[in-house]
Formats: structure tokens, C-alpha cells, sequence
């Protein structure tokens, strides 16, 4: 058998030491899964793998020879196959063009004109290699985020990989999409591929791992066997501890206070033929469940007035709220934390301080000027809250692991006392500690009276934190679900549109 091995590596970056010592491999036909808490310095060890990164120190070999990896070229030579988190694809090509990027082959002499033919007839075996029955000349940009993502494993293995590393692979994809991804990584194990799979969601993990590595402060945390794999032993070695209460249960006190949001006759553009009808009261979190498609997002988008609603009226604590315009939604202290955290809740070239601060920087202005103090204090505490792992608050956001990127977001809006909090995904690409930080933090906000919104396509996060489930279907909201009501089959029962058992929550 194969074996990559990296042994004592070291990495350090300006005011941080991000791998000290880190011992890691990988065999052919072998999957082994690295796991730690944002900012462990999973990605920064794989980033070394792949040859983005040079190390400090230690030594990297395969079958015992030493190798070096000064760049990606390097580590596609020597078979090293990388799947990033953020997919590295051009929509605007083919299929076979986004497989054989930067190495087409060409015809035609000192012409060097590229050999479509040929692109479709290598691009097909790799294609099926992975189940997929599409053209090679389908435009990328019409295929599903899950086929996308299996186009990038496929470009990895039409380079001859022999070990491939994909980074939160299912972050995105829907449950059936994650099922499929997972029986390809079993048949390319099967293939004698050695994979290093990355993931916050250990469930996964206990499906198809051989091996767990984990790190922890930049640090080995330590390691255990197929037999040794739980939730709680990841858990354990993850955060040094074990999470206990990792949801937070309500007060009740929710159930009787007033509405504090209430939406009748809401149309959307996504959906102008249904309507959506829901109020969440204070102090209560409201989750939002359903299939990829069935509005779930653009009912926050309508609320927000990044797209205004057709149709309907929304009310917050009785008053009637103008949602024509994101910035009128705000002063009325409703808040969204988005899907897609890169584009459209940071502005990643901006410094940690900037993002957290920017909705309000009246807030921080005498006489039109900034004052730097007063943002240090209000991004401290709240960078300090969420465990925000970062050397300085004029870290640049794009240079913050995903976890941490997403904790920025939410403390953006925090920091602005909301009385109504719409969370989209909350807690995509976030470790398993931090989550236990942001249920904590929300059931927080939710006990001082805030009105919490909760969309999320983890039905045990939506079973764990929510005090009502609202399930929508096909642009409308299908039922309503008390928590003495939870359970998978109900909210897949309404998810896929079967009408409520007679006493529902309505």
C-alpha cells in the first residue's frame, strides 16, 4: 500500500504559530478524516499538502522517499489531488473544458488550437468513473451544486491522483446529494484512492472514515481507530472536553408573549403564486424547515428587502414595517445573517473591526468621524464572545477560515441589539464548539425577548434548537410543528407535502 506521510510539520504566519510538530498520513485505498475546531490548521496542513504553503519545518514523503512541494504543479505530479471547500470552477465553460483547465490538449503545430474531440472523448471514463451520465459539452453553470462538486473530484482524478483531499465537500449539498457523494468516496477507497476527508459534520465521519486525525490549537490532539469513532470521542478530542447541553432549551416563557414579527399574505417573486403566512413571538426561535427549493431563503431575502415581496404586510411589535428597502428593514431592528457568508455578508477585504462595525457607524461617529476606540471595544467583545480566532481585529475577513468568517457575520448584527434575528445556515462550516457557542448565544438572544428565525437544511439542528418548526413546501408553508411534535418524519412528512394530522400547531 501507498502511504503519504507528513511528519513534524511546522507553519507559522505573522503573530501566529499555525502547525507545531504535526505529524499526519494517509495509505492508498484508505479514507482518514481531520477534524478540529475552526482555526485548528486543518486547511493550513492541506494547504502544505497541496502546495500553496511551504512549511518551516519537518518533512513530507511518499512510500518513504522524501518529495518537496514548493507548488500546486508540484503536488498534482506527485498525484495529489485537492477539492477546495469554495469550488474553483469556471460556470461560464463546458464540463470537459473545466476538467482539463490550463492543460488542453492541442492540435494544429505552432497554430496550438485545442482539440475539442478529444476533451469529450478523456472527459467521458472520469465522468462515469464517478456515476455521472452528463455530456462533457453540458455548460457547467447547469448542473447542480453536488454535480459541480464531483466535476472537481473528476478533474482530480483526470490528473492521475492518487490521493485526494476534499475540504467540507457536503457543506452545500442537499441530504440525497450528500448520500451520493458519500458512496463515490466508498467507491474510489474501493478504487485503492487514498482520501483525506475534511468535515464539521461528524455523522459523516462515522458513515465512511478507516482513521480520524485531529488537531487542535495547531497541534496533534490525537487519533483514533474505525473502532474507536463516535461523536463524543470526536467531540472530546476537538475541544479538550465533552459538550454538554450542546441545545439549549427555552425558558417557555415565549408562549406567552405577543408577536413580535408577524407576516400575513407574504408573496415572493421566487414564488408569486403562494402566499406565506407566520408570526414568531418574543423571546421564541422559530426554525425554518424544507427540501433545497422550497423558498425557504427567499421568504428571509422578501423580509429583508433585498428582494421587496409582491404582496402581504409585515408587522414588528404591531407596527407596520416598510420592506421596499434593506436599509428601512434595519431601522426597524430586523436583521439577516445570509447564506452565502463570502458574497453577501462580508465584505472580505475589509478588516474584522470594519465588518463588524459597518452597519452602524453612526454608532461610532463624533462629528462625522470615526472613532477607532469606541469600534475596538464593541468588535473586542464580540470577537471574545464568538471565539473568533484571529491575531489582531485588522485581520483582513478573506484571510479568516470559514467558521470564523461566519462568526464575524453574526456579530455584525449582534452587536446591534435586534429585535427580530433571521439566520440563514447558521452554523454552515462551523466546528462542532463553535456551534455549541452560537445555540448558546441565540437561546440567549431569544431569552432577553429577541425574535429568532432560524433556516437551516441540518434537521438535527432544526430539531435541537427550535421551539416550533415551520416546514415549507414548494413556496408555501406546509404545517406548523410543536416540539412535543419533532421527530425526522414529521418535518419530512410536510417537507415533501403531506397534508398535518388533524391538532397541529398552525
Amino acid at each position: 500500500m501507498s502511504t503519504l506521510s507528513l511528519k513534524g510539520i511546522c507553519k507559522r504566519f505573522p503573530g501566529v504559530v499555525a502547525l507545531d510538530n504535526v505529524n499526519f498520513s494517509v495509505g492508498s485505498g484508505e479514507v482518514v478524516a481531520l477534524i478540529g475546531e475552526n482555526g485548528a490548521g486543518k486547511s493550513t496542513l492541506m494547504k502544505i499538502l497541496g502546495g500553496v504553503y511551504q512549511p518551516d519545518g519537518g518533512n513530507l514523503d511518499i512510500d518513504g522517499k522524501p518529495v518537496v512541494i514548493r507548488s500546486v504543479a508540484d503536488a498534482t505530479r506527485h498525484r495529489i489531488g485537492f477539492v477546495h471547500q469554495e469550488l474553483n470552477n469556471l460556470d461560464n465553460l463546458d464540463v470537459g473544458a473545466n476538467l482539463f483547465l490550463g492543460r488542453e490538449p492541442r492540435y494544429g503545430g505552432p497554430l496550438m488550437l485545442v482539440d475539442r474531440g478529444r476533451i469529450v472523448r478523456e472527459s467521458k471514463p472520469f465522468l462515469e468513473r464517478l456515476g455521472l451520465r452528463i455530456d462533457p459539452r453540458t455548460p457547467l453553470r447547469q448542473l447542480s451544486l453536488a454535480q459541480q462538486q464531483m466535476v472537481e473530484i473528476a478533474k482530480a482524478l483526470s490528473q492521475n491522483a492518487q490521493y485526494l483531499i476534499l475540504d467540507e465537500p457536503t457543506s452545500s449539498l442537499t441530504l440525497a446529494e450528500t448520500d451520493k457523494l458519500l458512496a463515490t468516496v466508498k467507491e474510489l477507497r474501493k478504487q485503492d484512492v487514498g482520501i483525506v476527508y475534511i468535515t464539521h459534520r461528524l455523522g459523516e465521519i462515522i458513515q465512511i472514515a478507516d482513521r480520524v486525525v485531529a488537531l487542535r490549537d495547531g497541534k496533534n490532539a490525537g487519533y483514533l481507530s474505525r473502532e474507536q469513532i463516535s461523536h463524543d470521542n470526536m467531540v472530546r478530542l476537538m475541544v479538550g472536553r465533552e459538550l454538554k447541553n450542546f441545545y439549549v432549551a427555552g425558558k417557555g416563557t415565549a408562549e406567552q408573549s405577543q408577536a413580535r414579527l408577524s407576516v400575513q399574505g407574504l408573496v415572493t417573486r421566487a414564488n408569486p403564486l403562494h402566499v406565506v403566512s407566520f408570526d414568531v413571538r418574543a423571546g421564541e426561535i422559530l426554525g425554518f424547515a424544507g427540501l433545497v427549493g422550497a423558498g425557504r431563503s427567499e421568504v428571509a431575502q422578501a423580509l429583508f428587502g433585498v428582494d421587496p415581496p409582491l404582496a402581504g404586510r409585515i408587522l414588528i411589535d404591531g407596527n407596520p414595517l416598510d420592506a421596499r428597502s434593506a436599509r428601512s428593514v434595519i431601522n426597524a431592528g430586523l436583521y439577516l445573517v445570509p447564506e452565502d457568508r463570502r458574497r453577501t455578508g462580508l465584505l472580505t477585504e475589509l478588516t474584522i473591526r470594519e465588518n463588524i462595525t459597518l452597519p452602524a457607524l453612526w454608532r461610532y461617529s463624533v462629528a462625522a468621524m470615526i472613532q477607532r476606540r469606541q469600534e475596538n471595544t464593541v468588535s473586542s467583545r464580540f470577537v471574545q464572545m464568538l471565539r473568533v480566532k484571529t491575531p489582531t481585529l485588522e485581520t483582513k475577513a478573506r484571510n479568516l477560515s470559514g467558521g470564523n468568517q461566519q462568526k464575524v457575520v453574526l456579530a455584525k448584527w449582534l452587536s446591534l441589539d435586534p429585535k427580530v434575528l433571521i439566520v440563514d445556515e447558521p452554523t454552515r462550516g462551523i466546528d462542532v464548539g463553535a456551534k455549541a457557542e452560537v445555540y448558546r448565544l441565540l437561546r440567549d438572544l431569544a431569552d432577553r425577548g429577541v425574535a429568532i428565525i432560524v433556516i437551516s437544511s441540518d434537521m438535527e439542528e432544526v430539531l435541537g434548537i427550535s421551539d416550533r418548526i415551520a416546514v415549507m413546501h414548494e413556496g408555501t408553508i406546509s404545517g406548523f410543528l410543536d416540539r412535543p411534535e419533532f421527530s425526522e418524519e414529521a418535518v419530512m412528512n410536510l417537507a415533501v407535502g403531506k397534508k398535518q394530522s388533524a391538532g397541529a400547531a398552525a
